[in-house]
Formats: C-alpha cells, sequence, structure tokens
C-alpha cells in the first residue's frame, strides 16, 4: 500500500510541475523535491520522466474515456454520437499536449513526437475497445475497422493543424472547420454498410 502512496505522490509533484512549467522545462530532481521523496526513490518506481508523463496521461486519458463512452444519450444516434466521441477525443488529445507536454516541445522534439505518436495509437486502441463494449453496438471485425479508419483520420487531421498553428485562436478556428466541414463526411464514411 505503501509503494502506492509513494507513486501517487510522484504523480502529483510532477502533475503540478507539468502544468506549471511543461515537460521540458522540468527535472526529476524538481519532481522529486516536491513529492519530498530522494531523486532514487523516483527510479524505484519510475524508469523515467517519460514514464512518469506516460503514466500520467494514461489515467488522465482512462478516466476522460470512461466519462465520453458512458455518456451515450438515451435517444441513441449513431451518426451523432460519433461525431461527439471524435470532438471530445480531439479536444482530449489537445489538452494533453497543451497541458502535459507544451507546444514548443513537441515541435522542437523528434522524441516528444514519437511519443505523442505512440500515446495517441494506445488512446486509440483504447477508443475502440472501449466503444465496441457499448450495448447496442456492431461487434464485427469491419465495424471495428471502420471506427478505426474515422479515428486515424480525425487524429491525423487534429494533429496537423495543431501543430502548424500560430496561436490558440488559429487551433479554435481550426476546430471548428473540422467539425463542421471534414467531420461530418468522414463519419459518414465510416458507418456506411
Amino acid at each position: 500500500m505503501e509503494a502506492d502512496k509513494i507513486k501517487d505522490s510522484i504523480k502529483r509533484a510532477a502533475q503540478d510541475l507539468f502544468r506549471k512549467f511543461g515537460y521540458h522545462k522540468t527535472s526529476v530532481n524538481e519532481i522529486a523535491k516536491k513529492a519530498r521523496i530522494a531523486k532514487a526513490t523516483i527510479y524505484k518506481y519510475f524508469d523515467s520522466k517519460e514514464a512518469i508523463l506516460h503514466s500520467l496521461l494514461m489515467d488522465y486519458i482512462q478516466v476522460s474515456v470512461n466519462e465520453l463512452i458512458n455518456s451515450t444519450p438515451a435517444e441513441y444516434d449513431e451518426e451523432q454520437h460519433l461525431s461527439n466521441l471524435i470532438m471530445k477525443t480531439c479536444r482530449l488529445s489537445y489538452t494533453v499536449c497543451n497541458e502535459f507536454i507544451g507546444w514548443e516541445f513537441i515541435r522542437e522534439s523528434a522524441n516528444s513526437q514519437e511519443f505523442l505518436k505512440n500515446l495517441s495509437n494506445e488512446l486509440e486502441d483504447l477508443l475502440v475497445l472501449s466503444f465496441t463494449r457499448l450495448n447496442g453496438m456492431p461487434k464485427h471485425e469491419t465495424y471495428q475497422q471502420r471506427l478505426r479508419f474515422l479515428i486515424k483520420c480525425s487524429k491525423s487531421i487534429v494533429f496537423s493543424f495543431a501543430f502548424t498553428s500560430v496561436s490558440d485562436a488559429d487551433v479554435r478556428k481550426n476546430f471548428v472547420s473540422f467539425q463542421k466541414e471534414i467531420l461530418p463526411y468522414l463519419v459518414k464514411a465510416a458507418i456506411m454498410v
């Protein structure tokens, strides 16, 4: 039980520092100091600062995905539900990049881009698995492939405009454009039988 408390303390300290200073500008020493433990203790529980970030993000994403999946309305409209799910997922991805990692670091670091790619793939797997567990949803492999297609396309588009946007206003404008002009066609393509 003590080990869980120590891990949680490390993650809370890291989360506070990542949000305040960004991932790149936060050191393991600072995390240890804030968590009031020795630096060596961090390495007992996590292989690296990246492993702490990954654990934090997976916790955050798991809670967020559960909220997304469990918010299925009583009047179920598959097209609308998929559109809402994709937009919430895009916002979740943006929040992860904006609040935990920092756009400057993402744009400049090949390591962070690879990390994001892997994290994004894990999010995709989690979404597909969670969504196909919903009652009334088709369970066949073709449907899962179409859902994966929808998520991959959306993710590629959203990351491309997030990486190239100059300001938050540009990002918001691109989100609105994606939601109104692109997403409806992607959803229709994904659910067509």
